[in-house]
């Protein structure tokens, strides 16, 4: 590799370095090319990018960009190494524990990850790592956290208001009919009053 070439790769890791806050360094030294380009494609489904560089290469884009930030990865920077850069901290750990389940392997071998600014060292970390928190989870947990008493309150509310639909309406008192007047016996007209018998003659007196 020509001088120019090797300032080239530096470059181009430099770029992915400064895009990414999340990378992952592994050892890919005993896959086959078979093997490595199958691992590629599951990082591509996934939206991580994979980079396999020289160490030394990789060593000078880190130190140019911040010597001191990324000091806690340079002892890792041994053997094959191919890095994996994603937005998401956590997709690098599921793919490299999916693919060794796959094919019955140990490999790849995390040997270091830097997570927004934290650096975990070692291949014991990768277990903790695919159960590490993204920020959209963080996010949405510390949500439902802040909305867990505002739904208790309108459950209750709501359960209340179900109550009161539940009951039943008080019986009304039935309404009593006014009662028809009673109608009055008509009162009976007086009969005629019968004419007087005519008084009878009276008889002539006898004579003497």
């Amino acid at each position: 590799m020509t001088k120019q070439e090797k300032n080239e790769v530096i470059e181009l890791l430099k770029g992915k370095f400064s895009q990414y806050n999340n990378f992952y360094i592994t050892d890919t030294e005993s896959l086959t090319v078979a093997q490595v380009g199958k691992l590629r494609n599951v990082c591509f489904n996934k939206q991580v990018e994979m980079k396999v560089a020289k160490n030394t290469l990789i060593k000078k884009a880190l130190e140019s960009i911040d010597a001191e930030k990324y000091a806690g990865v340079y002892d890792s920077l041994h053997k094959v190494t191919a890095l994996m850069f994603s937005e998401n901290p956590k997709d690098p750990a599921v793919i490299i524990s999916g693919f060794r389940k796959e094919n019955n392997k140990e490999m790849p071998v995390l040997k270091a990850a830097f997570i927004n600014g934290d650096v975990f060292v070692g291949d014991n970390q990768l277990k903790a790592l695919t159960q590490i928190k993204t920020k959209n989870e963080l996010i949405g947990e510390i949500i439902g956290l802040l909305q867990s008493p505002i739904q208790r309150v309108l459950g209750a509310l709501e359960n209340k208001d179900n109550a009161k639909k539940e009951e039943p309406a008080p019986a009304e008192a039935p309404v009593v009919e006014a009662a028809a007047p009673v109608a009055e016996a008509p009162v009976a007209e007086a009969a005629p009053e019968a004419p007087a018998a005519d008084a009878a003659p009276e008889a002539p007196a006898a004579e003497a």
